[in-house]
């Protein structure tokens, strides 16, 4: 038996497999050995003789503590442990942040819709998801749900800008390159284009990505994966490179930026949440270079 066969008989025991979906879904990304035991009901030293097995496979990692210690899962195992447990996307441990959400559209809306306008919309639209229960999502529901209205309310006093393109680039179009395009395309509308790419695509958006923007009302909209291409970029007015190194071929007439972040692959969500508001910092200072405030508020206003 090789090692990877190896490593699916480890995760195959149901015991092991419901300790590492606990551990994939808490909100710091680690767990004590006593609170695993708590959470299933069994006594610690059989925990600890389940974790010793795990750790013996590289699946988890041990983090000392004084007297105690901490089991994560190995950050390379992350992804492979999601796909074989079928770990659903991190639950959010807040509730949403319909303010965020209201913030972010007063930017999008800004010289077009007053805030109470947008704040009205936001709500109303959670009021709307909400009606029937708790909605999956809601954060960015809510947020593409009132974006949609915002937008049949300005649309006829818009003007039609010329259209700046940014590409956003990391190495696996799964992590940075989606927080930044997520955050860009929701705070911008149709005021700026937007793609992404990356140097050595994976097969699917991490799930940490789609938690962390999604409890800031900032929908993935199917986005996925996409492989960087000569056309991508020649099409791009600017390139943001994110950890792809020299990967992004440089042509003549384009503006390169290259963000210095750390990678958010195997991170908790805890972390991932300080790399997208680091990013989301970094798009407010480029959408402001490329659409100044005096393109949002050139013409009549809607609502005032």
């Amino acid at each position: 038996m090789d090692a990877a066969e190896r490593a699916v008989t480890v995760l195959a025991d149901p015991t092991r497999a419901r300790i590492l979906a606990l551990i994939a879904r808490s909100a710091s990304g680690r767990m004590r050995v006593g609170e695993l035991a708590d959470e299933l009901g069994l006594r610690q030293p059989t925990v600890s003789y389940h974790m010793r097995t795990l750790r013996d496979e590289g699946v988890v990692e041990r983090h000392p503590d004084g007297r105690r210690a901490w089991y994560s899962l190995a950050p390379d195992q992350v992804d492979r442990v999601a796909t074989l447990l079928a770990v659903p996307p991190a639950a959010p441990d807040r509730d949403p942040d319909l303010e965020r959400v209201v913030g972010d559209l007063a930017v999008r809306f800004r010289g077009i819709l007053s805030i109470e306008t947008v704040r009205e919309n936001v709500h109303e639209a959670a009021a709307l998801l909400t009606r029937g229960g708790t909605a999956s999502l809601l954060a960015s529901r809510v947020a593409a749900f009132a974006t949609s209205r915002l937008d049949a309310l300005s649309r006829a006093s818009r003007p039609t800008p010329e259209v700046p393109e940014v590409l956003f680039v990391c190495v696996e179009n799964a992590g940075r390159s989606q927080l930044a395009a997520g955050i860009l395309r929701q705070l911008a509308g149709d005021r700026v284009r937007v793609r992404t790419a990356g140097s050595a695509p994976r097969g699917e958006v991490r799930a940490n990505i789609v938690t962390a923007l999604d409890e800031i009302g900032v929908p993935l909209a199917g986005e996925f994966p996409k492989p960087l291409t000569d056309d991508a970029v020649r099409a791009a007015d600017v390139v943001v490179t994110m950890g792809c190194g020299d990967a992004c071929p440089v042509y003549p007439g384009r503006r390169y930026l290259d963000w210095d972040l750390d990678d958010p692959a195997g991170l908790p969500l805890a972390e991932v949440r300080g790399i997208r508001d680091d990013i989301a910092e970094r798009v407010r200072a480029l959408l402001d270079e490329l659409v100044p405030v005096a393109a949002f508020t050139e013409g009549s206003s809607h609502d005032s």
